[in-house]
């Protein structure tokens, strides 16, 4: 891939961010719509299974490697019944989160640098 010095590349995010707050959230037995007020609406919906919503969430630092999270929840008598992905239920990992943040700092840094040295070049 061509590169080229110097030059900004965009934190690129896409699908429903999922959180491990949100995931610690969910509960078997809930029905569809505690589910979708916890978890939003999923990005996935399967016209052949109304029983398994998925939800995707992938970030892309401009200088890194993109990271991937998936959450498939499965539902039985319109209630959840069970979920599996890359998040599990009790955890404190927010890595998304943390990504997120780390980037929007240092957006934010090099907005504040780039805003002093046009200041001091005046």
């Amino acid at each position: 891939m061509l590169s080229f010095p110097g030059v900004y590349k965009i934190d690129i995010q896409q699908g429903n961010v999922i959180t491990q707050d949100m995931v610690n959230q969910l509960r078997p037995g809930m029905t569809r719509e505690q589910v979708r007020f916890v978890m939003g609406e999923a990005l996935l919906p399967d016209s052949f299974n109304t029983d398994r919503w998925d939800y995707i969430y992938s970030f892309q630092p401009g200088d890194k490697a993109r990271t991937q999270q998936t959450l498939s929840l499965f539902f039985k008598n319109d209630q959840l019944a069970y979920f599996e992905g890359d998040m599990r239920p009790g955890g404190d990992d927010n890595s998304v989160n943390d990504q997120v943040r780390a980037a929007a700092d240092k957006d934010a840094q090099n907005a504040k640098d780039q805003a002093e040295k046009s200041i001091q070049d005046e």
